[in-house]
C-alpha cells in the first residue's frame, strides 16, 4: 500500500525523504539531524544513548520494589504473603503493556518517523491511548472479578488473602491509568524520545519513596493505611504521570502530538501485530512466575511470603534487558 493509505512498513523512502523539519510543525518536532541520527548514526553509541536513561529509571523502579515491600514486612507476615500474591499478576500487567504491546507502539511509530510520515506517527499515538484505555479496563474487570478465585488457588487464605484482595482492588481497579501511562511513554520512545519518559518515572518513584512509606506506616500526619497505602501511593503518583505526559505530549515542545485522529483499522493492525504476538512470550513466562507462587502457596504463608521477596530482588535483571530492548527497537 501507499503512503496516502497509511502503509506502515519502513520502506526505501526512509533513506531518502528531504529534511524532516519542511513537514513539522515551528518548534514542535525533531529535527531532520535527529532521525537521520538514528536512520544513519553508528549502531552501538545511539544504542546506549537510547537505552541508558530507561535503565537507570526501570532500576530505580525495582529500588521502589523493594522498598515497598520492606515497608510492607513491618505489618507481618500475611501483609508480606499478600503483597507477593498480587506480584504475578502485577508483572504479568508490567511486561505486556512495558515489553509486549508497548514494544507494538514503539516499533510502529518508529516505523512511521523513520519513513518520515509524521501526521501518521501521531495517529498512532492516538490509537495507543485508545488500546491502553481498552485493555486497561479488561485488566480492571478480570482481576476484580476473578482475583478472589486466583489468589485462594495460589494458596491465600485468611488474613492473607484478605491483605491480597485490598492490595489488588486499589492497583488493578485503576489499572486504566497504569496502561495509559506505559503506551504513552511507548510513544515517546518510538519517536526516540527517551529523556522525557525516563525523567516521568523518575520523578514518580522519587515521590513514590517518600508517599509509600507515609501511607503505609501513618508518617507526616497521614493516616496509617497498611497494604492499602502501598497500592493508593502507586495510583496517585501514576496519576500524575499521566497528567503530565498528556500535557506535554499536546504541547509545542514534543516531537510527537497527541491528539485527536480518525480512528484507522490499519493502525490498530500495525501495533498489535507486533506487540500481540510480544504480549504471547510475557504471559508464558509469567504464567511460571504463577505457577511458582502456586507451588510455594501449598508450603503456607511464609513460604508465600519469602517466595515473593525473593522474586522482587529477581527483577533487578529486567531493567538492562528492557532498556536496550526497547532501544534497539526504535532504531
Amino acid at each position: 500500500m501507499s503512503t496516502s493509505n497509511g502503509d506502515l512498513r519502513s520502506g526505501s523512502v526512509a533513506t531518502h525523504e528531504s529534511a524532516v523539519g519542511k513537514g513539522d510543525r515551528a518548534g514542535g518536532r525533531a529535527s531532520a539531524g535527529s532521525v537521520d541520527q538514528l536512520l544513519h548514526g553508528p549502531i552501538v553509541p545511539t544504542l546506549v544513548r537510547l537505552a541508558l536513561p530507561t535503565v537507570v529509571v526501570l532500576l530505580m523502579m525495582t529500588v521502589l520494589s523493594i522498598a515497598e515491600i520492606y515497608f510492607v514486612s513491618s505489618l507481618g507476615t500475611d501483609a508480606i504473603a499478600g503483597a507477593s500474591l498480587v506480584l504475578p499478576v502485577l508483572m504479568l500487567m508490567t511486561m505486556m503493556s512495558n515489553g509486549g504491546i508497548g514494544g507494538g507502539v514503539s516499533s510502529a511509530i518508529a516505523r512511521a518517523r523513520g519513513a518520515r510520515r509524521q501526521e501518521d506517527a501521531e495517529s498512532l499515538a492516538y490509537h495507543a491511548l485508545i488500546i491502553a484505555i481498552a485493555i486497561g479496563a479488561v485488566f480492571s474487570a478480570a482481576v476484580v472479578a476473578f482475583g478472589p478465585a486466583l489468589y485462594r488457588m495460589l494458596g491465600g487464605r485468611g488474613e492473607a488473602l484478605r491483605q491480597a484482595l485490598l492490595y489488588s482492588n486499589i492497583l488493578f481497579g485503576t489499572a486504566v491509568l497504569s496502561w495509559v501511562l506505559t503506551l504513552l511513554q511507548a510513544a515517546l520512545r518510538g519517536a526516540g524520545n527517551v529523556r522525557v519518559p525516563a525523567a516521568v518515572i523518575l520523578s514518580s518513584v522519587l515521590v513514590c519513596l517518600l508517599l509509600s512509606p507515609a501511607l503505609i506506616l501513618g508518617w507526616l500526619g497521614l493516616p496509617r493505611l497498611g497494604i492499602a497505602g502501598a497500592g493508593l501511593a502507586q495510583v496517585l503518583c501514576n496519576a500524575g504521570a499521566v497528567v503530565f505526559v498528556i500535557l506535554y505530549m499536546r504541547s509545542a515542545s514534543t516531537n510527537l502530538r497527541l491528539r485527536r485522529h480518525r480512528l484507522r483499522w490499519e493502525h490498530f493492525r500495525a501495533i498489535l501485530g507486533v506487540g500481540a504476538l510480544s504480549a504471547i512470550g510475557t504471559v508464558q513466562a509469567n504464567l511460571a512466575v504463577i505457577a511458582l507462587t502456586g507451588a510455594a502457596g501449598a508450603f503456607g504463608v511464609a513460604a508465600i511470603a519469602g517466595y515473593g521477596i525473593a522474586s522482587r530482588l529477581e527483577s533487578l535483571m529486567i531493567p538492562v534487558l528492557f532498556g536496550f530492548g526497547t532501544a534497539a527497537i526504535t532504531m
